[in-house]
């Protein structure tokens, strides 16, 4: 098939590029057929006044309760899609929660878990921790994270404010190899303790173990057909 009236393909510029492929596979195990996408990387969100809604009155209520710490605390606020996210220095994290928790005027007593992203593009900032609150008391809800660089993957546990991160920092450890300092028993939780790496980090290998199934081997996904 002739390719004349075809138009040219632009060139894809080099930034900002979050990442080529659909799995960040760049050698084997794409199987997607998406070998070509090119996925860029946004501009870090930061959201100014009003937020809106009740998100001012827990920002308000969140420096009142700090005074003159607060501008050492909170690194950024991001209001998107209907959500408050509260971006938190890590050595100011326990101090925050803490606040969150026990202000008259915040409430968030309850905690729906802590989980774990990896952005490995981002350089000084590939690990982050996020914790999701809720105040019964007030209806409300806020979203917290806090990131660490992968070459000091060190996070302070918040186990004393909310106990039930014990088996939540535990498993955001096991699958993402953020180490939660001062936490009780910080041990892998699914994966066996000699397990080498942490499955969900996206610079993990896509495969690679051969899996046996009612005695047929089925072989691991980079050895199988790819759609390059």
């Amino acid at each position: 098939m002739s390719t004349d009236n075809l138009p040219d393909v632009p060139e894809v510029p080099e930034e900002p590029i979050a990442r080529r492929g659909m799995f960040g596979a760049s050698d084997s195990g794409d199987t997607s057929g998406y070998g070509r996408l090119v996925v860029r990387r946004p501009a870090p969100l930061s959201s100014a006044r009003p937020y809106g809604g009740y998100f001012d009155e827990v920002a308000d209520a969140l420096e009142s309760a700090a005074g003159d710490a607060y501008a050492g605390m909170v690194e950024r606020v991001v209001v998107d899609r209907g959500e408050l996210t509260l971006h938190v220095a890590r050595e100011r994290l326990v101090e925050v929660m803490s606040h969150l928790r026990d202000d008259a005027s915040l409430r968030f007593e309850l905690s729906l878990g802590v989980s774990g992203v990896h952005y490995p593009e981002e350089t000084g900032a590939e690990l982050r921790a996020v914790y999701h609150l809720c105040s019964i008391t007030l209806n409300r809800r806020v979203r917290v994270e806090v990131s660490c660089p992968d070459a000091d993957p060190h996070i302070p546990s918040t186990v004393s404010v909310y106990p039930t991160h014990d088996w939540h920092e535990r498993e955001t450890y096991d699958f993402f190899g953020i180490v939660f300092d001062g936490h009780p028993a910080l041990t892998r939780i699914e994966m066996p303790d000699d397990w080498d790496g942490h499955p969900q980090r996206k610079d993990y290998p896509l495969g690679g173990i051969p899996v046996q199934y009612r005695g047929a081997t089925i072989p691991s996904p980079d050895n199988r057909r790819s759609y390059a």
